[in-house]
């Protein structure tokens, strides 16, 4: 069989380029990607020779090699791992960026343009373009490889630039692996990477990035031991989430953290949850809370889920049967002694063993943010702020954990602008003869502050809190309330507000026998005013009433009582084209001047204005609740009007 050229297509070899030469900010990092791979690549052989000794047979212990060839310019790294055939070098190493060349192209450039020199390492795991690194320090790259159970040996090279050849492999080359299966990658050494051609250089790398790795990682070969000489491992090659709790130090968690999230210098856990569950249900855990959102955490595609060993052995790195989606940032490992060892794919979906991992994981994660909102509130407010949109989402779709995703939700609200509050807080603070939670659900806690449907409630210190995600519009249809208290939509039916009690009751009631008698003529006035709207309005609105929610604006935008909430709607037509729209309920400020005014002539009114500022108060109000309106000409020629003339 002659060698195949392969060229890389256009927008790959562009590629290529910025990852090998403006990517990566630390050039270290290439030497630890690789022996993830081979790590890796250990982890796998040992999962498919469950089924098949074979695959192991003779070549049990699993190593990781690493020598260099100071004169020749060269670096080997070896393991005897699962190996790679034809296919796989193509799939592999053939195929840069599989998550797509162009979303990675844009993350750069993205990168680059916000001047983040940290950020270039977070992008190493986003699209599995850690093998490349490798150009960074070489001429060229080789990879000899034997996959277990072949017997065929396969020599794939690359400059980095033309392109890369796959072709079998010679018998020089075929000597270069450590066992009868595994791969060989050989580095050719530009001259500005003298330095990795030292072993101590090496050494503080594995040190540094790879201690945690169980597989044990050699510099130098067994036969090149001097007499009397002992190979030990540079790491400690030991699984560190067996290791007692006491005897792990925080640098030795970030590093974990950072090879399971590829965040080197970008993120650290903002907590570290490392427990073993023992009774009927035996388990080691290590997770990890990060403390920043990774940039696909609400793509559909995103597959999230843990690390799962059984007995210490791999079995896959996305296991989603352990994480709820609402935890997909969670990040670690289980090591489960309860499941058999050649546990398959379909097995993992309908395992009731791990359904009761998940519930005790889900449990103990929502008690561990719940101790961070407790002792460190800075720290958990920045938590919050990044992934509390997606917690909610259990509120939604996990009903059985729902009082204590309650527990750690925090909202704004009118008590305190720009202050996070918690349920509980916010019913410790609630008014004599208040029974319900007070709601408003918008986009942005700055824009539903100055909302009018909220006037009423601000006046009389009733606190409203801000739904500002998407998915708050559809949890809180579904929880029946918090405690005692039903959550209520201030945007949505008559709400009585003279229920609830006010602080300033006395000077208010002094007030309103006062105005009582002032007023009297004014009412049959507004009731007069109310039905020529209705009958203006006609279908274009359910219904036209006075409001106890307004105190400065005119007019305000409701649902009814067995209506869709406004923001509810409103998001339903943005993001699921929907298109029916119920008739609101609009509601008119009774002594606003505005109103009074228009009440005075509402019964003689010859000249159409009260149908204009009808229709203008109307398109005001949708205007306010970031609707657009029906005929924007009409309401620009009824605007300019009544700018010259007014009412």
């Amino acid at each position: 069989m002659s060698a195949e050229n392969l060229n890389f297509s256009a927008d790959v070899a562009r590629l290529l380029d910025i990852v090998a030469n403006a990517l990566y900010s630390n050039r270290d990092v290439f030497l630890r990607e690789l022996i993830s791979n081979s790590a890796d690549a250990c982890d796998r052989l040992r999962y498919e020779a469950l089924g098949n000794d074979k695959l192991i047979k003779g070549d049990a212990d699993l190593r990781i090699e690493i020598r260099k060839d100071s004169k020749e310019r060269k670096i080997y790294i070896c393991d005897n791992g699962i190996g790679m055939d034809h296919e796989d070098l193509v799939n592999n190493l053939g195929t840069i960026a599989r998550s797509g060349t162009g979303q990675i192209m844009e993350a750069v450039k993205a990168q680059k343009e916000s001047g983040n020199d940290k950020g270039d390492l977070n992008l190493i795991g986003q699209f599995g373009v850690g093998f490349y690194a490798s150009f960074m320090v070489s001429e060229s790259v080789e990879v000899v490889s034997r996959k277990a159970g072949s017997k065929d040996t396969w020599l794939w090279s690359s400059d980095g630039r033309t392109g890369y050849t796959i072709d079998k492999a010679d018998k020089a080359h075929e000597d270069l692996l450590i066992g009868p299966r595994g791969t060989t990658i050989i580095l050719n050494v530009k001259n500005d990477g003298s330095d990795y051609l030292i072993n101590e250089k090496i050494k503080q790398i594995i040190l540094t990035y790879s201690d945690h790795i169980d597989i044990p990682i050699y510099l130098g070969s067994k036969d090149e031991l001097e007499e009397g000489e002992e190979w030990a491992p540079v790491n400690t090659a030991s699984a560190l989430w067996m290791r007692p709790k006491s005897e792990i130090t925080a640098e030795q968690y970030n590093a974990f953290f950072s090879h399971l999230t590829h965040s080197y210098g970008v993120d650290e856990p903002v907590s570290t949850i490392h427990w073993r569950a023992e009774g009927t249900l035996e388990f080691t855990s290590l997770l990890f809370l990060p403390s920043m959102r990774p940039w696909d955490l609400y793509d559909p595609s995103r597959k999230a889920g843990l690390h799962l060993y059984v007995k210490r052995v791999f079995i896959t790195d996305k296991c989603e049967e352990l994480l709820y989606p609402w935890l997909r940032f969670v990040q670690g490992i289980v090591d489960c002694q309860d499941l058999p060892l050649n546990i398959s794919r379909e097995m993992l979906q309908h395992n009731l063993v791990l359904q009761k991992i998940r519930s005790a994981i889900t449990r103990r994660v929502l008690k561990e943010i719940d101790q961070l909102a407790r002792n460190d509130n800075t720290a958990f407010e920045a938590f919050w702020l990044q992934f509390g949109a997606v917690i909610k989402e259990g509120l939604y779709d996990a009903a059985q954990h729902r009082d204590e995703i309650f527990k750690i939700c925090r909202f704004y609200s009118t008590h305190e602008d720009g202050k996070l509050t918690s349920l509980e807080d916010y019913v410790a603070r609630m008014k004599d003869g208040q029974k319900s939670i007070f709601y408003i659900a918008g986009e942005k806690a700055k824009v539903l502050k100055n909302s009018p449907q909220i006037e009423g409630f601000k006046s009389r210190g009733i606190e409203v809190l801000f739904f500002e995600d998407t998915i708050d519009e559809f949890w809180v249809q579904n929880a029946m309330g918090f405690g005692d208290h039903p959550f209520v939509s201030v945007t949505k039916g008559n709400i009585d507000l003279d229920a609830v009690a006010n602080p300033n009751k006395e000077d208010e009631e002094l007030k309103n026998d006062k105005e009582k008698e002032e007023d009297k003529g004014a009412d049959t006035n507004v009731i007069t005013l109310i039905d020529r709207m209705k009958s203006i309005l006609g279908d274009e609105i359910g219904d036209v009433r006075t409001s106890s929610r307004l105190t400065s604006s005119p007019v305000c935008l409701v649902a009814g009582d067995k209506e869709a909430d406004l923001g509810l709607e409103k998001m339903l037509r943005i993001q699921q084209n929907y298109q029916g729209e119920s008739k609101r309920i609009l509601e008119i400020n009774a002594k606003h001047p505005l109103i009074v005014r228009m009440a005075e002539i509402a019964a003689n009114d010859s000249n159409g204005k009260l149908e204009k500022a009808t229709h203008l108060l109307l398109d005001q109000a949708r205007i306010i609740q970031g609707e657009t309106v029906k005929d924007p000409t009409s309401f620009a020629l009824n605007m300019s009007e009544f700018i010259q003339g007014g009412i």
